[in-house]
């Protein structure tokens, strides 16, 4: 039951990792809500691939993964 454990712990951590994403994440959802009606894949993959790097970089400072 260790790995639930350590699972447990990671998720503890997402709201940190997401609250240091912020503003990465308003860029995204902004995006993808200008878009709602006709958003396709790759519209908003710029944005997005700045918020991924950022959760990744946040994560690396918690010494956690996503």
């Amino acid at each position: 039951m260790e790995a639930v454990k350590r699972a447990k712990e990671r998720f503890a951590k997402y709201p940190v990792i997401f609250s240091k994403c912020s503003k990465q994440a308003s860029v995204y959802a902004r995006c993808v809500l200008l878009r709602e009606d006709s958003v396709k894949k790759d519209d908003c993959a710029k944005e997005f691939k700045e918020f991924q790097a950022c959760l990744t970089s946040a994560a690396k400072d918690l010494k956690t993964r996503i």
